[in-house]
């Protein structure tokens, strides 16, 4: 006979112990466990060569960057597998297996695989021709040629650790509980605010970051999310979509940008540029939608229903 592996309503909140903590308070453990596993993983590159130089010893390089030997495990250890642990223990068997179909759903509108890869690339381009003027470079051949291979890199790598955990776990629970635009709200600054960390390493600029440049980082992926919020419902929460909305971003900044805009090739400008391009698309959105950011409550199926936090 088989066992249902699901939680019963009303028998986990009399639950002890972190695996009652987990079901009574899944998005307060989820939020928990991914920064403290990330910023655990995180401390040898930041307190390395790499970072604040307190350890004698340099991560190696792959591709030409750190950030893989890095900053990659953290990122895994995190938002994803924090993920996996409070689905499994808070929803059981079968909320591991929804979240895995929002996180292969790829089977999804054209004309949105088209928005993710290209809307945001566009979009920086008209940003960055606005700050810089006429001063815009078409970008090399071989920027060209690694542009889709990167892309797939980064789908595999920033966009399947991080991507699980914010939109495919954390977003459908908090849109229950607050709405799409409260859940957006403080959404967005909790992933930016993951982040933190890596400004004391490479992958931060350090040494030369700056109070400004962290907080537009976190004010970016605050206006950022409320475009991803949109994408995500009304894609009927493809995650895949989500992923290359994400990277596309991130892609672009790396492989591209500094081609095109060399008057704006500076971590300052290329933070500017990503804010102002956030912004004006997040504004647009909200205005477009409402603030309703395409949220339709009736649509939603799955049973993990009380708004527990």
């Amino acid at each position: 006979m088989a066992v249902d592996s699901r939680p019963r309503a009303g028998h986990h909140t009399s639950e002890t112990g972190i695996r009652g903590f987990i079901r009574r308070r899944p998005l307060v453990a989820f939020f928990a466990l991914a920064n403290l596993m990330s910023w655990a993983v995180w401390s040898p590159y930041v307190l390395s060569d790499n970072g604040l130089g307190v350890w004698d010893f340099e991560f190696p390089s792959v591709l030409g960057t750190s950030q893989f030997s890095g900053v990659l495990p953290g990122a895994y250890l995190g938002p994803i597998f924090a993920a996996y642990i409070v689905t499994r223990v808070a929803d059981g068997r079968e909320g591991v297996r929804r979240w895995v179909r929002r996180m292969t759903k790829w089977r999804v509108g054209w004309a949105w695989y088209v928005t993710a890869a290209l809307g945001v690339p566009a979009a920086l381009v008209v940003t960055g021709y606005a700050l810089s003027g006429e001063n815009v470079h078409m970008p090399s051949v071989a920027a060209l040629v690694a542009y889709v291979p990167g892309l797939l890199l980064q789908m595999v790598t920033t966009g399947l650790a991080e991507e699980p955990g914010w939109r495919d776990f954390a977003l459908p629970r908090m849109q229950r509980r607050f709405g799409p635009l409260g859940a957006t709200v403080i959404l967005g600054p909790l992933w930016g605010v993951w982040h933190l960390p890596l400004f004391l390493s490479q992958w931060g600029g350090w040494p030369d970051v700056t109070w400004m440049r962290v907080g537009e980082f976190i004010a970016f992926a605050s206006l950022f999310s409320v475009v991803v919020t949109w994408v995500f419902n009304r894609t009927g929460q493809s995650l895949p979509l989500i992923m290359l909305l994400h990277v596309s971003v991130n892609n672009f900044m790396s492989i591209v940008y500094s081609d095109m805009f060399p008057s704006l090739d500076t971590p300052e400008h290329a933070s500017h540029v990503t804010l102002l391009a956030a912004t004006t698309a997040a504004i647009l959105v909200l205005i477009a939608t409402r603030g309703r950011l395409g949220y339709r409550p009736a649509e939603e199926s799955a049973p993990e229903l009380a708004p527990q936090c």
